[in-house]
């Protein structure tokens, strides 16, 4: 990692929680981040479009304060909240489908949100599907 840049489209900047101004993520979680960045990337060039991050690392008051999870995978750094230009919730999950059944990502946790219009996603290793 050369300068926080952790695959050619993301930075470690953009896993900053959002409290305070933005809390730098722990470095004993940077590899966790970096892994997460990696799946995303494989789904970026996949799409061949900008992903937003929205959130990404939380501190846990943080996820307290805005009713994440009590064992949210934000947490330990393995999760993003991100939105796709031109592209809704679903057709961004079909994406991360297609590409966890084709070995490209990794698996872990989909969540479908179209009401706020964006997709979480995350590497926790296991099968774990939601809408929100």
């Amino acid at each position: 990692m050369i300068d926080g840049k952790l695959t050619d489209n993301f930075h470690l900047k953009e896993w900053k929680c959002k409290e305070g101004g933005g809390t730098g993520v722990p470095w004993d979680l940077v590899p966790n981040v970096a892994r997460c960045a990696k799946n995303l990337q494989a789904l970026r060039d996949y799409l061949g479009r900008p992903i937003t991050l929205i959130s990404g690392w939380r501190g846990p008051l943080y996820n307290e304060k805005i009713g994440g999870a009590k064992k949210s995978q934000h947490l330990t750094g393995k999760a993003a909240d991100i939105r796709v230009k031109g592209l809704d919730p679903v057709e961004v999950a079909e994406a991360i489908f297609s590409l966890i059944e084709s070995g490209k990502m990794e698996e872990g946790g989909v969540g479908i949100y179209p009401k706020s219009n964006f997709v979480h996603y995350d590497c926790r290793g296991t099968k774990a599907r939601w809408r929100g």
